[in-house]
Order: structure tokens, then sequence, then C-alpha cells
């Protein structure tokens, strides 16, 4: 099998980065539409919204969710603009619709996250939901997007609560290409990962402990700084190309599966990843140092190491094996991991990481 590699066209990053948008549009012809949620549209330069470019740019509201519903909506508002450029603002859902739409209407996307909290933005797949929230299927583009423009000044004004998701997010991209390396499983490029892949995974992961605490603290003083900067780069660059050309494994199946359970849909996307990378861990057993490191990290930045902290406080059997099933189904990313991995033996990895995290807070 082929070694395989994914990338965004371009990536611009920085204070004030928002106002290249008007000629990016430019480049890519007459007509764009861009998909927003009313707080990420805000952030659009004012030079858009007036004559004479007012005309050349049509703007979509997101509601929420990255469903069909949402899909066709979208891709019927192209078709009627005649769009030859799409834009997605916003965080995750708003970027995976903006994509989907985009591929299905074979048109260039640019993506503006306005939020850290994930590693979306760059990468060539996107995750669907049914319209209440539950895990369907990730869909593939067939290119990554055209440009990812990342404003620090609007990262920084983002509640803190996101960057630390996105944090939860990258900090399985190191762990689940690991195992996708250990077992030559393919990444989701369709290949086996490039040095590139690999070394961009461990550099998100050192990047988080080095830098992550600081990173934090600044954003809630909403100020740019080289640890916020180098923070947002890890959460959307680092972990979209480590994720991408690593390869998942058992920390997003299990996160795909906690989605069937309604009380986490009130969780980010990172959170419940975050728990699904500890359950991974003792699923795979790790060693008991490299499981501390994991929780101290997580414990000092305020990411969810316990079942009750992403809202589930049933831990019956009857409750979680739903959600251990669905995270083992034929084609899940967690058949990556080095061992036969079942149902029942996610349910137990999940108490075993429950109770890691009751044991280390109390």
């Amino acid at each position: 099998m082929k070694l395989v590699a994914c990338f965004p066209g371009k990536y611009i990053q920085g204070s004030g980065a928002i106002l290249q948008l008007e000629r990016l549009i430019n480049q890519f012809g007459n007509k764009a539409v861009i998909l927003a949620s009313p707080t990420a549209q805000q952030y659009l330069p004012e030079a858009l919204l007036h004559p004479p470019q007012k005309s050349r740019v049509a703007i979509e509201t997101f509601h929420g969710e990255c469903c069909e519903e949402a899909l066709e909506s979208l891709t019927a508002r192209l078709r009627r603009e005649q769009a030859t450029v799409v834009i997605g603002m916003g965080g995750g859902k708003a970027i995976d619709t903006t994509k989907i739409a985009a591929d299905r209407s074979a048109l260039p996307v640019i993506i503006v996250p306005t939020i850290a909290s994930t590693d979306a933005p760059c990468s060539g797949c996107a995750v669907l939901y049914s319209h209440d929230g539950v895990f369907k299927k990730v869909l593939y583009q067939r290119m990554n997007p055209s440009v990812v423009l990342v404003d620090m000044d609007i990262i920084a004004q983002a509640p803190v609560r996101f960057l630390v998701a996105g944090m939860g997010d990258a900090l399985a991209t190191w762990f689940e290409a690991r195992s996708c390396r250990e077992t030559s499983s393919v990444n989701e490029c369709g290949g086996l990962s490039t040095m590139a892949g690999m070394n961009l995974a461990r550099l998100c992961y050192d990047l988080l402990l080095e830098k992550g605490g600081q990173a934090k603290l600044d954003n809630e003083a909403q100020v740019v700084t080289d640890a916020l900067s180098q923070i947002a780069e890890a959460n959307i660059l680092l972990s979209g190309i480590g994720f991408e050309s690593g390869g998942l494994a058992s920390a997003h199946a299990i996160h795909n599966g906690l989605t069937i359970l309604p009380e986490t849909h009130a969780f980010y996307h990172g959170e419940k990843v975050t728990f699904g990378l500890l359950s991974g861990l003792f699923l795979n057993g790790s060693p008991q140092e490299e499981i501390l490191e994991v929780y101290r990290f997580c414990q000092s930045i305020g990411l969810p190491i316990t079942l009750s902290a992403i809202g589930i406080t049933d831990h019956s059997r009857n409750y979680l094996m739903p959600a251990a099933r669905k995270s083992v189904e034929e084609g899940s990313s967690i058949h990556h991991e080095n061992r036969v991995i079942t149902a029942d033996k996610v349910y137990e990895s999940m108490l075993q990481a429950d109770g890691f995290g009751r044991q280390i807070t109390a």
C-alpha cells in the first residue's frame, strides 16, 4: 500500500487575517455563498456587506447541525446563486456542512474557523449527523479546502471552552496515528501515513503539553500571544493534518458511540473525544506513566476525565452497552488498534477510565 498525505491548499493564520477574505473570494470568481451562524456573521468584513461587493456575496445562516436537511438547503442556495466559491465560517459542524455541500456542487471552498475547537477546517472529510445530533457516517471530499483562514483576533475572543475542547480533539491525534502505524491501517487519505503525518501528530501532542495551560490563560484574557497562536495551530493545522494523514482509531470510534446517548449532545466533539481517548488508553493496555501524563494534562486544563463530566450518570451495562456496540460497528476506526476489540471490552474500558478519573480527582 502507498503512503498518502493530505493538506489544505493554503493555510493563513494571524491577527486581522479575516481582512484577506475579499481578496481570496476574488481569486475564485464572481459569486460567493457564505454559510455562517448568526454569531459568526458578525466577523464578516464590512466591505463585503456593502455595494458593490454585496451583490457578489450571499449569506446562508447555519442552524447548528451537519445533517442532510442543512446540506439540501445549502446546495439549493448554491444553485440559485450560481456560486463560484463557498465559504464556511464558524465551528466544526458549520465547516463540515460547507465542505460536503461544496464537494457535491464541485466548488472550491474557503474555511474561516471562528473557534479553535476542532481539526475539521483543514481536512478533506466531514462527519454527517442526524438532525438530532447522532453520528451517522464520515463523508470524504475529493479535495481538501482551497484556503483555511484563521484570524487570531477572532479566536482570542471566543469562549475558552472551545479552545479547551479543541485541545481534547487534538490530544487524541498522536495516539490514534501511532495505533494506525503499528497496525499498518489506512489513514483518512486512503493510504499509509507519511513521515510528515506522523511527525506533525507528535508535534501536536508535544505542543499541547508544553503550551496548553498558558494558551488557556491567554484565551481567558482575550489576548493574542505566542502560546495561544501555537495552540490554535496545533488544534487546527497540526491535528488536522495529523489525524487525516495519520489515521483514526479508538478515541473517535468511542466518541461516535457516545453520541447515541442524548445527554452527551450538550458536550463538544473534543470533550467526548477526550473520554474516548482515555478509554482507549485502558483498552490498549497503555503504560501507567503515559496514562497519568494524559490524565494530568486533561485535569490541568479542564477536559472531562469521568463519565459524569460528559453528562452520563447511569453507568449500568444496559445503558452504556449500546454506545459500546456502536463504537465497534463494522468499518469503525476502533479496529485499527493492535488487538481484537469487542463491545464488552469497550464497556469495560469506559468504566476503567471513569474509575481512574474519579480516583485522581477525589
